[in-house]
């Protein structure tokens, strides 16, 4: 899978209590515009359109753990799995990791997946984006 990179307005919204990494709702949403370090919200991507298995706002991602151990802070989700049910969906190149709950701002961005090209999946296709369960989706130091 594609590295994690972060924007760089997550690191201030953790300092301002914006997240609540282990009770938040997380969602991983796809699009085929590259995002920029300096994004900061949802609004502020272009979202694939909505239709055959992809939901607007994308999948929600499970909170598996959210625990600090010997002073680092480890966030691990479950894999999420989109599936092209009807037809297909994409073209689609960065999965994208945003809070869903806070109102303000209202969907900060976390970070996100660049798959190296744009894809698209048939009818019955999936794309998994497979969180590593052993060193998290994110670490604190």
């Amino acid at each position: 899978m594609a590295s994690f990179v972060k924007f760089n307005a997550f690191v201030e919204n953790v300092a301002e209590k914006v997240h609540n990494l282990g009770a938040d709702t997380l969602k991983v949403m796809l699009t085929n515009t590259a995002p920029s370090a300096a994004n900061a919200v949802k609004a502020d991507l272009t979202e694939i359109a909505a239709g055959n298995g992809y939901t607007a706002g994308g999948a929600a991602a499970t909170i598996s753990s959210s625990a600090q151990a010997s002073g680092v802070y480890k966030l691990v989700l479950a894999d999420v799995v989109i599936t092209a049910s009807g037809g297909s969906i994409g073209p689609f190149r960065y999965a994208v990791l945003y809070n869903d709950t806070p109102t303000s701002p209202a969907d900060p961005l976390i970070g996100y997946w660049d798959y190296g090209s744009s894809l698209t999946l048939a009818n019955g296709e999936s794309l998994t984006v497979d969180f590593d369960p052993t060193t998290g989706v994110l670490q604190i130091t």
